[in-house]
């Protein structure tokens, strides 16, 4: 029988118990509140606590605290991306974010699921599906991306919008749910 910390790496219905996730979630607190509560005159510390806390911290990278997460090191950020206040990354599975991604305040990245049948939540089972957002795109403010969604590259998604499906590179995407509203045209 695997264990439940086992049972959640490989995606699959798990209870958010036992001393191994107790152990990654409190790891997870600590370096969280050390990035939090560090400093602005020392970007060093900041950055140190950033390389603890997340699996990957691209070159040129910058997040403004706070940030809140769950476990940290299933975060991967590419470089020379930007995320603003406020941003909650709920990475019981992997959130993968690319290169050259602008993300605005108060976002929300949620991977965790939770089941529709009653009786099975009251039991605290959970599951999680990853996040994928490609290289230079730009999530606007508020915006809540749901498990198991891929944005493709260049998509810009306008504020407040809710991403509950994926959406295609080089488009511009708005609402509840997010859908596409335009091409994305490159300019040289």
């Amino acid at each position: 029988m695997s264990s439940m910390k086992e049972r959640m790496l490989a995606g699959e219905p798990y209870i958010a118990e036992g001393p191994e996730i107790m152990a990654d979630l409190d790891r997870a607190a600590r370096l969280s509140e050390r990035f939090n509560t560090s400093s602005a005159d020392d970007p060093q510390g900041r950055l140190a606590a950033l390389r603890d806390l997340l699996g990957t911290l691209g070159e040129g990278t910058w997040i403004r605290p706070p940030l809140y997460c769950d476990y940290g090191r299933h975060i991967h950020i590419g470089p020379r991306s930007f995320v603003n206040f406020n941003a909650v990354f709920l990475d019981v599975a992997p959130i993968t974010i690319g290169a050259d991604v602008q993300i605005g305040p108060n976002v929300q990245l949620l991977t965790a699921t939770h089941p529709v049948e009653p009786e099975a939540r009251r039991a605290k089972w959970e599951a999680a599906q990853p996040i994928t957002i490609g290289d230079n795109v730009w999530l606007g403010g508020g915006v809540i991306v749901l498990a198991g969604v891929t944005i493709g590259e260049n998509t810009v998604v306008g504020a407040g919008a809710v991403v509950t499906r994926d959406l295609p590179p080089n488009v511009v995407a708005v609402g509840n749910p997010a859908r596409p509203i335009r091409s994305v045209e490159n300019a040289p």
